[in-house]
């Protein structure tokens, strides 16, 4: 995501094959962020880590995207999007093949260090390829290009999980073999089952250098991009507009409480309802379904209700489901976390549309502070890791989101409301 400016591309005839391939990283870096939660149980168990601990994952994520979010507007203005999109999918490519001596050498902080990298990537991908898709084609119909292009993101919310348990928390003894072990044989054990994410992330890894060449070789179309009015004097001026300073701390809640409950679920489904793993991360993979539905109803849905109510109605749903997953026992809190997937589809888009609507000149900080705001990802699954861990019950870890869409029904209700800044 990058500065909200008017984007034409010049005429050219690769418009179809272009968007293809600015289509297919969004399911890219979907499919890397929703390996996450198949991670964390695995390197939590690999390890022998606290729910806390294993939380790390998401903070070495996106701690990149708040370090990342000014340089890779830098990039994308100084090289163009074709160069950054090219950047991107090396960093991209270069932290999935960390994944193999992060392995190999059995440390954990090792694999943080590549899914730090690997976020860089994802970072830069997301400044470039969100502007770009809209900008292929008319004016008119970019709503529904970056729509389009947002659906393989969901798509692969659906699919990662699935087939990421199949091929990594399959792999590896079971607790009960465990148990029979010495103490030093169970220790080797647990850090051998680390190996078994060497193959999907190496094939990931050459995935994305093959893209990278098949940009490198395309010819794509240039995007001219017009002024809006006055530049912006600081990014602290752009923070005068009350609506963007209520937008950033919305995102920051949302972002924090979606990596909560996707990152979390399956430790969540093993305590609450008594899932196997992988019966759980299908249930995760039914969660990034309902997610793609749910944004299409959504988008559907805004054409006779105002964004900002819908996200209102949808933040104060997701409360109630919250208190439900914080109660209730056995398959029940599984159907409350399958409502929330369902009702926080909405909430990203929404959010960073209402909090830059009328900035002006202030567009440009205004974008880059709500990427910025991406950072509650790594913030928060730490506070409700803390809350599981000091407690002993995963479930109340349930009050961090519930506090969050709080926060996002707020911003709906009052929040969103626009006010020149001084």
């Amino acid at each position: 995501m990058t500065p909200q400016k008017k984007t034409v591309a010049q005429p050219s005839g690769n418009y179809q094959f272009a968007f293809i391939l600015v289509t297919s990283l969004f399911f890219l870096w979907g499919f890397a962020h929703n390996l996450d939660p198949i991670l964390i149980p695995h390197l939590k168990k690999s390890f022998t880590l606290t729910t806390t601990q294993s939380t790390l994952v998401d903070s070495s994520v996106f701690a990149a995207y708040f370090l990342m979010a000014l340089p890779a507007g830098f990039i994308m203005k100084k090289f163009g999007y074709k160069i950054g999109i090219i950047i991107g999918l090396l960093f991209f490519a270069t932290g999935a093949f960390l994944f193999i001596p992060a392995a190999n050498t059995q440390l954990y902080n090792f694999f943080l260090v590549a899914l730090f990298v690997m976020a860089c990537g994802l970072a830069i991908l997301e400044t470039a390829a969100n502007p770009y898709a809209a900008s292929l084609g008319a004016p008119e119909t970019a709503t529904q290009r970056l729509n389009l292009s947002q659906s393989f993101n969901g798509l692969a919310a659906a699919l990662a999980p699935v087939i990421g348990a199949r091929v990594i928390l399959t792999k590896g003894f079971s607790d009960e073999e465990l148990s029979k072990m010495t103490e030093a044989a169970r220790k080797i054990a647990l850090a051998s089952e680390a190996s078994s994410v060497k193959a999907p992330y190496m094939i990931l890894g050459l995935i994305l250098v093959i893209i990278a060449v098949v940009f490198a070789f395309t010819k794509l179309p240039v995007i001219q991009e017009e002024g809006r009015g006055e530049a912006s004097k600081s990014i602290f001026h752009a923070l005068k507009h009350k609506h963007l300073s209520w937008g950033v701390s919305a995102q920051f809640f949302y972002v924090g409480a979606q990596v909560s409950v996707f990152s979390l679920f399956i430790l969540y489904a093993t305590k609450s309802a008594g899932l196997s793993q992988v019966m759980a991360a299908d249930y995760l993979g039914i969660c990034g379904f309902l997610f793609l539905i749910g944004r299409f109803l959504g988008t559907f849905l805004m054409k006779f209700v105002q964004p900002q109510t819908l996200l209102a109605l949808y933040a104060g749903i997701n409360i109630l489901l919250c208190a439900v997953a914080i109660t209730a026992t056995g398959m029940i809190t599984i159907y409350a976390i399958l409502g929330i997937c369902f009702f926080m589809s909405i909430m990203f888009p929404t959010i960073f549309s209402l909090s830059i609507k009328d900035l002006g000149g202030d567009t440009e900080y205004g974008s880059s502070l709500v990427i910025m705001s991406i950072v509650g990802g790594a913030i928060l699954p730490r506070v409700f890791g803390y809350i599981s861990d000091a407690t002993g019950n995963i479930q109340l870890g349930y009050c961090v989101p519930l506090a969050s869409f709080t926060v996002i029904l707020l911003f709906g209700w009052k929040g969103y409301k626009t006010k020149q800044s001084l």
